[in-house]
């Protein structure tokens, strides 16, 4: 019977800086990858209008949380596999475990730096993104006041409070076929259609589209057949500046805290468990008229209307059924999930990355890396994938989001119970 001796701090301690330092090599890899995707195309789109690059600078600072919090998990995945793999292909396990030691001198110390990553990732998450979030609309809406050309792009739809402008092609602030629509102060819906149109900034007043060759048409909401249309050779159309600053101070739940996504959850939880009770209420009411009218027969009055009275009960029966699938609910609830399986993901993957590193025969680092970098990205599909059939399939937002988590920790138990047992 061999007897496993307890935990060497010593190796403890060996163990943990090999697995921080390729956790190091990797978090590099992937926030190099993250920074390019997400900051530095915003930096190029931004400096192509002539803002100071300090003011760039600053706005690449705030948004590094959401990288920070994306690269540590991951990086902790392939940082493990690395290391384990490393010790594995050099022999190091083989000599640990002929020493008498038990796998848990692996187990420990990963699960270890996994903990420490998720807590990492979760602050980051947590706490330094809806930081980062507040400060990043800040030095936006002020570079928005000062350079407002950064809101209208080539072939691009932009949304100011209720006026949506699409453009065409950009030549300095030349714009060629400009659509607008919104309402007038009368509550009218408005077409504006223009050839040409030149950008001006007009200051505190805000910006101005100098139309050639437009044509308007308004109608109102009661009547949309009644309209009535224009055109001119010139027209000048005004985007006051609050409605510049309003375009960009929106924060949705990705950026808030768990907290504060969590009260936004309840107070739509409430609002739509009133709206449902409203819905059954009426839809009781229109089942016992449809009902009467039934069992009064053909002398009753509303008996010729069953047929239009059954088909606004099933109506109201759809409606109730699609409004229990709350888009903006199920959105909340993904992203509440996901700020912590996320961040939990570094240590979710502590059990598979052990697994797969002990089964590592040459080049272990090598091997660990590039497995990391597949694991990684059937991950985040499979995060996707259930993100979207939440949204818009109706699917329980838990499962969608939790489910990878779980395949990563039963698939490395499974794994762990073989390869200890061969």
């Amino acid at each position: 019977m061999v007897k496993y001796r307890s935990v060497s701090w010593t190796l403890f301690r060996y163990i943990v800086l090999e697995a921080l330092f390729s956790f190091l090599v990797a978090f590099l890899f992937f926030f190099i990858i993250f920074f390019v995707n997400q900051l530095l195309l915003l930096a190029q789109e931004i400096l192509t209008k002539r803002v100071p690059f300090g003011e760039v600078a600053l706005l690449v600072f705030y948004a590094l949380p959401s990288v920070v919090a994306l690269s540590a998990p991951f990086a902790s995945m392939v940082g493990t596999l690395m290391t384990v793999g490393r010790m594995t292909s050099d022999n190091e396990i083989l000599v640990m475990l002929s020493s008498g030691l038990s796998y848990r001198i692996i187990f420990i110390p990963a699960v270890a730096v996994g903990i420490f990553v998720s807590l990492l990732s979760f602050v980051a998450n947590d706490v330094l993104l809806p930081a980062g979030t507040i400060q990043f609309n800040k030095l936006y809406r002020r570079i928005l006041v000062s350079t407002p050309a950064l809101e209208l792009e080539a072939n691009s739809v932009k949304r100011f409070k209720q006026t949506i402008i699409v453009t065409g092609e950009v030549s300095g602030n030349s714009i060629e076929n400009v659509l607008i629509l919104d309402r007038t102060g009368d509550g009218e819906r408005r077409i504006i259609l223009a050839k040409n149109a030149e950008l001006r900034d007009r200051g505190r007043e805000g910006l101005s589209l100098d139309l050639d060759t437009a044509f308007v048409q308004s109608s109102k909401e009661s009547a949309r057949y009644d309209y009535d249309y224009a055109s001119t050779t010139f027209l000048r159309y005004w985007v006051p500046q609050e409605d510049l600053i309003q375009a960009v101070s929106s924060i949705t739940p990705r950026e808030m805290s768990s907290f504060d996504v969590y009260r936004e959850i309840q107070k739509k939880q409430v609002a739509l468990k009133i709206n449902l009770e409203a819905r059954l209420n009426r839809i009781s009411s229109q089942a016992l008229s449809f009902e009467e009218s039934l069992r009064r027969g053909p002398e009753n009055e509303s008996w010729n209307r069953r047929t239009s009275q059954l088909a606004e009960l099933q109506r109201e029966i759809l409606t109730y059924h699609s409004l229990r699938r709350d888009r903006s609910l199920f959105y909340y609830l993904l992203e509440f999930y996901k700020k912590f399986s996320i961040p939990l993901g570094a240590f979710s993957f502590v059990f598979l990355s052990v697994a797969l590193g002990l089964l590592a025969k040459k080049s272990g680092q090598t091997v660990g890396f590039i497995i990391g970098l597949i694991i990684a990205v059937v991950y985040w599909a499979l995060l996707l994938g259930g993100q979207t059939m939440g949204i818009r399939m109706g699917f329980s937002p838990f499962w969608s989001i939790w489910t990878p988590n779980i395949l990563a920790v039963t698939a490395g138990l499974i794994l762990c119970a073989f390869r200890i047992r061969k």
